[in-house]
């Protein structure tokens, strides 16, 4: 499988471990909670893996699915297993200031780690909503590509974001990069 940027919920099916879950996800690989064998690190670009479309998961995997559920939603309220992204060396103790057009009104100050932060927290959110649409039962595949359409455009609308990440790899792309 070609390196793709699969989000947290992604299923997968590994040649030697079976069925599993992204749970987690690193720079270079990702964290999966295989059914037989466990969470594993594996490799971004492994050939092994392939992402099981849910037209086609089986029963057994369907029986996973209030498990797979419960462990998303813990990971989300925790926040704890989430890809490490490193801001750009150059905003690195910054300082963002938010000056209003009248000079009496006071600035706004906050530091570029806590802004990235959020900026951060948000791409993983719209990924997370990105993989509940692509796996929702009642949703026609129209409805799901129209979905997917206005996520890819809020992506564009965060390119403007890119320059605050230190690796190329993690940017924000819209429709012009597809």
């Amino acid at each position: 499988m070609d390196q793709l940027t699969l989000g947290i919920g992604t299923r997968l099916q590994h040649t030697q471990h079976g069925p599993g879950v992204i749970v987690g996800i690193r720079y270079a690989t990702y964290l999966i909670s295989f059914i037989y064998h466990g969470i594993k690190e594996v490799d971004k670009n492994d050939s092994s893996l392939e992402e099981i479309i849910p037209e086609n998961v089986s029963e057994e995997l369907e029986t996973h699915s209030d498990v797979e559920k419960s462990l998303l939603k813990i990971l989300r309220l925790w926040g704890g297993i989430t890809e490490v992204v490193p801001l750009g060396e150059r905003w690195q103790k910054g300082l963002m200031i938010l000056q209003p057009a009248d000079k009496t009104l006071k600035p706004k100050e906050l530091p570029i780690e806590d802004f990235f932060h959020k900026i951060v927290m948000l791409r993983d959110r719209l990924r997370v909503m990105e993989q509940q649409i692509n796996a929702h039962k009642n949703l026609s595949d129209e409805d799901k590509v129209n979905l997917q359409q206005y996520i890819t455009r809020i992506y564009g609308s965060l390119t403007t974001f890119n320059v605050l990440f230190k690796n190329k790899e993690q940017w924000f792309v819209g429709d012009k990069g597809n």
